[in-house]
């Protein structure tokens, strides 16, 4: 086998066409195995690509602004006869192991008027879990003492760069002006809250980091609505216990949560707008014939929604031993873009903590979520007397450009009344 072998992307799954946005190495430069070597950003995460093994660089094949699928070369490696294995894909998405944060203490200000520089106290060195910067630009920053969660990325999609650290070193004059871009919606104004009280900066998870622009989109982008209903769960509660109890000595466990996508299935075949998209014209709707379903999963690291596919051919037993087992899969941070792709319709459910009804965001291009709170006991008027029953809260939010409130109320409806009654779901 040749001394020099060619680095190729490894597979990304569905995406291709993915923008270099870093180039790590330089021909001559000597690397060992696992070293990064160039940066990749899809829309859903930013992936470094490493080295399959320790070698000197040889020539380079791609820049910074290449688009590159799976396959595509990268560089030469010259290992000196050793055999290559091809490249593991860092997927950065997946959050990262939980850490205690180091405080952060002022060492003085950049320049007069400007923030502190802050340095962080004794201990291990920062790894800077969450920030939009390259592993170069977070050595550089862990040598000169910078806490990179303070400065504001002037590349691609707010990426920090070297020449955003050493502007922060030579302080606001030398700093390269931010231009304003996206919809014009001024930004909320800096403040230095230390001249308040004693603060501590510790960064956002890198759940929050990628979660929060995309929630953020689709609220600036989808008309949101939401309308409120409750079902009356009593039977369908009394029925699930019965499962439980059984499913308990077989290791997993049965909650609302399987039902309610089961009736989630059946109510969106009943009103098939729900499961559509907008064309990306916003001209046409796109109906879809399965039932994937994302499920809002509480994790240390924030919220993430995995994807149960094809809800409509599994019975509540397999729903459930299939949630149990993606839900500990997701807590430990070990969910793969596969496991987060492909949804029609979302389910965020607060049923665990409580609450009255809040107002789910819609997962765009999905066109409606459904979110459920606690179930409570109150009186109900049977015709002749108060009862006690089980009564659950629904907030159906939606998009109003392709479902209007009349529609939206007919779907709650028919929700509720699946619930109610048990039979209807098995039919």
């Amino acid at each position: 086998m040749p001394a020099a072998t060619e680095v190729s992307v490894p597979d990304l799954g569905d995406f291709a066409d993915v923008p270099v946005i870093e180039i790590h190495v330089a021909p001559g430069d000597v690397v060992s195995a696992e070293d990064p070597l160039i940066t990749l950003e899809s829309d859903k995460a930013t992936m470094d690509i490493p080295s399959p093994a320790a070698g000197t660089i040889g020539e380079l094949r791609v820049k910074v602004g290449d688009l590159v699928s799976r396959g595509s070369p990268i560089l030469l490696l010259d290992t000196g006869g050793t055999d290559v294995e091809p490249p593991q894909l860092e997927d950065q998405q997946e959050p990262p192991e939980e850490t205690t944060p180091a405080a952060v203490v002022p060492v003085g200000p950049a320049a007069e008027g400007g923030p502190p520089v802050t340095a962080v106290e004794a201990g291990p060195p920062a790894d800077f879990d969450g920030v939009h910067a390259g592993p170069g630009v977070r050595r550089l920053a862990r040598e000169l003492g910078l806490d990179l969660t303070t400065l504001a990325g002037t590349g691609p999609k707010g990426r920090i760069t070297k020449d955003d650290v050493i502007a922060s070193v030579r302080g606001p004059a030398a700093a390269p002006a931010v231009v304003a871009t996206g919809s014009g919606i001024p930004e909320v104004p800096a403040q230095d809250f230390s001249k308040f009280g004693p603060v501590e900066i510790r960064p956002l998870s890198r759940i929050q980091r990628l979660s929060g622009p995309v929630l953020h989109r689709s609220w600036l982008n989808v008309p949101h609505v939401t309308h409120n209903d409750e079902a009356d769960i009593t039977d369908l509660d009394a029925y699930r216990r019965e499962l439980d109890t059984a499913a308990r000595a077989q290791g997993y466990r049965v909650t609302l949560l399987a039902f309610l996508m089961k009736a989630s299935v059946s109510a969106l075949r009943e009103f098939p707008k729900f499961n559509s998209s907008l064309t990306p014209e916003k001209d046409a709707l796109i109906y879809k014939s399965y039932y994937h379903l994302g499920v809002a999963v509480d994790t240390p690291e924030g919220l993430v929604v995995p994807v149960i596919r094809d809800v409509d051919r599994k019975g509540i037993r397999d729903l459930s031993q299939e949630l149990g087992a993606v839900s500990a899969k997701a807590r430990d941070g070990k969910l793969d873009l596969a496991d987060l792709q492909g949804a029609c319709f979302t389910i965020s459910s607060l049923g665990g903590i409580g609450g009255t009804s809040f107002t789910p965001i819609v997962n765009a291009p999905e066109v409606a979520i459904l979110g459920v709170v606690r179930a409570r006991t109150a009186p109900v008027w049977d015709g002749t007397a108060f009862v006690p029953r089980l009564m659950l809260p629904i907030s159906l939010s939606y998009d109003h450009r392709v479902i209007d409130g009349a529609l939206a109320a007919r779907f709650a409806r028919y929700l509720c009344q699946l619930l109610e009654d048990i039979r209807a779901l098995l039919l």
